[in-house]
């Protein structure tokens, strides 16, 4: 496949089924396919059915890859996403959210929203013509409709926070703020113009566009004043985003 041509990438979490990955990826006229699989085969009996899939889209001659995800984990699954998109943002990318499970779903859903800053990351929900109950066979037979899924935004916070986040991630997710300004600093997180009174008006630049902006406006640090000692840490909304962004 040429990198110069914008192609049709799809992203569908592997489940107890088949055709809801490779109908809609014949269907949409898919380049590509990525599979997110468990990253531990033991744990999953869906080996059968990935391997059913990779043979109906060779006969198809359309491309895939897998993409292994801890399927129990949300963070895990938006992440993966992520990163297949970061690859080449040029192209476009359907993210199937049917053919996985509730997690899978949720997490392929948000990860549309967080990530679709090019306008390029496009959810679907593939609905079958018959459904079963699992006996160790496929779930769903068939494709009745493809159905788009309404497209909203979760804001995410720029590049300068995930980095602060990092510095105080790797310090025990605590640091007091003196030693935060000296870091973001020294990474050019924050630029501080004047010589005069440096170090109070690093700490002030550091407060302003940092600190207060994470506490206030995202909720990711809290502070707390120990003696004369002012400490900045992270909250587990936070490390949440941490997991996911960095």
């Amino acid at each position: 496949m040429s990198k110069h041509t914008r192609l049709r990438i799809h992203i569908a979490p592997l489940g107890f089924e088949s055709d809801r990955i490779v109908l809609p990826a014949i269907e949409m006229k898919a380049d590509k396919i990525w599979i997110l699989i468990h990253n531990n085969p033991k744990k999953t009996k869906a080996k059968s059915y990935l391997d059913n899939i990779k043979t109906r889209l060779r006969k198809e001659r359309i491309e895939f890859d897998v993409k292994k995800i801890d399927r129990l984990d949300l963070f895990s699954v938006i992440k993966g996403v992520r990163n297949i998109v970061n690859e080449d943002e040029n192209n476009m990318y359907y993210v199937n959210v049917s053919s996985g499970s509730k997690i899978q779903a949720v997490a392929c859903t948000m990860a549309c929203m967080m990530f679709n800053e090019e306008n390029n990351l496009i959810p679907y929900y593939a609905q079958p013509e018959d459904y079963f109950d699992y006996k160790g066979k496929q779930m769903s037979t068939g494709l009745d409709k493809i159905i788009d899924i309404p497209q909203y935004d979760i804001k995410t916070p720029e590049e300068k926070f995930i980095r602060t986040l990092r510095i105080i991630k790797e310090n025990k997710n605590k640091i007091d703020k003196t030693n935060l300004a000296i870091e973001a600093e020294k990474k050019e997180i924050i630029v501080v113009g004047s010589e005069e009174n440096f170090e109070q008006a690093r700490f002030t630049s550091l407060n302003k566009n940092i600190v207060q902006p994470l506490k206030n406006d995202w909720g990711f640090v809290k502070e707390e004043k120990i003696g004369r000692t002012r400490w900045v840490e992270i909250t587990p909304e936070g490390e949440n985003v941490l997991e996911i962004l960095d």
